[in-house]
């Protein structure tokens, strides 16, 4: 795959061999390809096995802890038709695991040694580990409110921690500083990261015999899932591979909901605390690109309480599947899709369930 980094803003272009994470005139950067045909390694169990897709030249450099390739379960919620995508049975125990196998296997290529990255915790593990089987020496900024059990992960891989006070927020801004001098491997300005989220589309599609879903029902914070999978269906679309993009439903807390109000033109609602910490994102960096995937694949925002999304939570440990709060806003994002009469019965519905409920406690 013939590669440029491109700028958003001025749309200078950048060699894939000039190690950076923004433009700069500070604007977010889009990777630009140019693609070979298709050829899937049906051997490599991994996400390597889409390797002629993705933006990494050096075989030696190319990390992996076994991730991709997770199940789809195929289930009945009220009468529908859904597959549940099982994200969660990553190494780290969420789907980030896919951006950090890229995104740090292109750090190792570059040869950087030291980065830093900001999460809610499951960000941070998916680097932190990535980073100790590349050798790469990482520090994380989260915020001081995150689950206990992220915090010992990330630890336990050797990297470093530093608690940020506040929201979600804060700790972009404080990471922002570091990042001055030590590398960036973001989860949300580093388009890198979405070259590893991207291969969950392309899995879907394999694991469907090589069919779109009608519906994605997407988790929405900093856009990290959405916007690879996305691209990873624009992807196929571009290689003549589908036909049509599947539609997508994103889900927000309903207590914290900025892409909802960009979306439908209304005023944000003061920023309140959520149990699906994971997309308790008030600012995300890449709202303008959220909002014009969405529209593009004809889908719609939704917002789920808290009360819904631990609702969603109980009827998959019911299934015997048991996943973190974020995971639960899925379930409650798809009977939202439902109610306003988007779903059908005959559509092929994919709900990607994107962390681990032991992280949770």
């Amino acid at each position: 795959m013939q590669s440029n980094f491109v700028c958003y803003r001025c749309e200078k272009k950048y060699s894939l061999d000039k190690p950076i994470w923004r433009c700069e005139c500070g604007g977010l950067l889009k990777i630009e390809r140019r693609f070979k045909t298709m050829e899937i390694q049906k051997e490599d169990l991994s996400l390597w096995r889409y390797r002629d897709l993705l933006p990494v030249e050096q075989k030696d450099a190319m990390i992996t802890l076994g991730e991709g390739m997770t199940p789809l379960l195929q289930r009945m919620i009220s009468g529908y038709n859904i597959y549940l995508k099982m994200e969660f049975l990553s190494p780290t125990g969420s789907f980030k695991d896919r951006g950090a196998a890229v995104l740090l296997s292109k750090i190792k290529e570059w040869g950087i040694d030291r980065i830093v990255e900001d999460s809610s915790g499951n960000a941070g593990a998916a680097i932190a580990a990535y980073s100790a089987a590349a050798g790469v020496q990482c520090e994380i900024y989260l915020p001081e409110k995150t689950s206990e059990g992220k915090i010992k992960q990330i630890e336990a891989y050797g990297s470093s921690i530093k608690k940020i006070p506040g929201e979600r927020d804060a700790v972009s801004r404080a990471v922002m500083e570091a990042a001055e001098s030590v590398y960036y491997a973001s989860h949300s300005w580093n388009p890198l990261f979405f070259e590893g989220t991207k291969t969950m589309a392309f899995e879907i599609w394999e694991q469907l015999g090589y069919q779109a879903p009608e519906f994605l029902v997407i988790p929405v914070g900093n856009g990290t899932m959405l916007l690879g999978a996305f691209i990873g269906f624009m992807d196929l679309l571009k290689m003549g591979q589908i036909e049509k993009l599947p539609r997508f439903i994103a889900v927000q807390s309903a207590n914290c909901a900025p892409i909802y109000a960009r979306f439908y033109g209304l005023e944000l609602k003061s920023i309140k605390p959520t149990v699906a910490e994971g997309i308790s994102v008030g600012e995300p960096v890449r709202i303008d690109e959220i909002v014009e995937a969405v529209r593009e694949t004809g889908g719609e925002v939704v917002t789920v309480t808290d009360k819904e999304v631990l609702k969603g939570v109980r009827e998959l440990s019911r299934m015997g599947i048991y996943v973190e709060p974020t995971s639960g806003t899925v379930v409650a994002g798809f009977y939202q899709a439902i109610k306003k009469g988007l779903i059908k019965l005959k559509d092929k519905v994919i709900l990607p369930l994107t962390g681990n409920g032991l992280k949770k406690g």
